[in-house]
């Protein structure tokens, strides 16, 4: 029998094993673990570009407000179609050197919002541009700081540099335009690849599970034929480029208010506009594509709200108005010309 109050020998052998045995289950095992879990069918392998983004990411310490978990709480779904897995973090695991482990990008702060799906939320170069350039010209009241290192103010900007378009009256010299460094363009190619990919095929999705304090989703049935609330999706959706007061922002996104494609008595355009996307206007930015993210009521709905507010006086949009060409058009040509 050890007596370790007089064999202190023992004692530090043992508590030496002790400490190994439980760095090994608690740490080692769980990070080898980790280390070996495949990538999910549909995720791509990261590009170089995403790569040093990923690394611009970590550096600029962005993991501090923002988080990459989709937890298995109800109040999640905002941030994700699903939980987070553990093969959705494959390729942004990748150590630093034999002997460091990259950084968590899990986070445990959400001073802003979950980046884990924010490529498909918000897959416009320009808008993560300017937003990195100045939060508050495209999210008013946030709190974000700037990051205007990440750019520089010339008036001789180089054949192939991506000019930022930034309006006139926030430069301090108005002879000037602002380019994005090679750093702003990686960290945003990153951000736009955080994209949930589809589980394999019979794999379970995760469900979410009320969130603490709440008995159920307290989603309202609606009645049959009824629209969501097209505010709400607008808020979601829209307003981070349009603007709460659908003005847009001068020299990256075109008004909504007053726009003769919203006042048009025939709604095609618009709606295909919101399906597919629209790049025809050099002075604006892209408009990226909703098809995949909205279903044909949300567009309905959003659409009829943007119609009929802001000014507008357009008619409604029904479902089938929206279903009907959806169907007519091939998601590869849904980018309005």
């Amino acid at each position: 029998m050890l007596n370790f109050h007089k064999d202190h020998r023992n004692l530090v052998n043992v508590s030496l094993l002790v400490f190994v045995l439980l760095s090994m289950g608690v740490a080692i095992m769980p990070a080898d673990g980790m280390q070996h879990t495949d990538p999910l069918p549909g995720m791509p392998e990261m590009t170089p570009a995403e790569r040093r983004g990923l690394a611009v990411y970590v550096s600029e310490n962005c993991g501090a407000c923002h988080t990459q978990q989709v937890r298995n709480i109800e109040m999640d779904k905002t941030w994700g179609a699903r939980p987070s897995v553990p093969s959705d973090y494959h390729y942004s695991k990748p150590r630093m050197d034999v002997w460091r482990q990259s950084p968590s990008l899990l986070g445990s702060e959400r001073t802003g919002p979950d980046l884990t799906n924010v490529g498909q939320r918000q897959p416009g170069e320009q808008w993560h541009l300017l937003h990195l350039y100045d939060p508050r010209m495209v999210v008013k009241g946030s709190i974000m700081p700037r990051y205007g290192w990440l750019f520089e103010e010339t008036a001789h900007p180089a054949k192939d540099a991506v000019i930022v378009p930034v309006p006139k009256e926030r430069l301090r010299d108005t002879a000037h335009v602002v380019v994005a460094k090679q750093e702003a363009l990686d960290l945003v190619a990153y951000l736009i690849a955080l994209k949930q990919a589809p589980l394999p095929d019979g794999t379970p999705t995760p469900g979410f599970l009320p969130s603490p304090g709440r008995k159920a989703d307290g989603a309202v049935a609606l009645s049959e034929g009824a629209l969501p609330d097209g505010a709400e999706i607008f808020k979601g959706t829209c307003q981070a480029c349009h603007q709460a007061d659908a003005q847009g922002l001068a020299g990256a996104f075109p008004p909504l208010a007053g726009s003769s494609i919203v006042n048009d008595a025939d709604p095609t355009l618009m709606i295909s506009i919101v399906l597919g996307g629209y790049d025809a206007r050099a002075e604006y930015g892209v408009m990226p594509p909703q098809a995949e993210q909205l279903t044909d009521a949300q567009i309905a709905a959003v659409v009829s709200f943007v119609r009929g507010n802001f000014g507008n006086e357009a008619a409604a949009v029904s479902e089938d108005d929206v279903r009907t060409l959806r169907a007519s058009v091939a998601p590869q040509t849904m980018l309005v010309p």
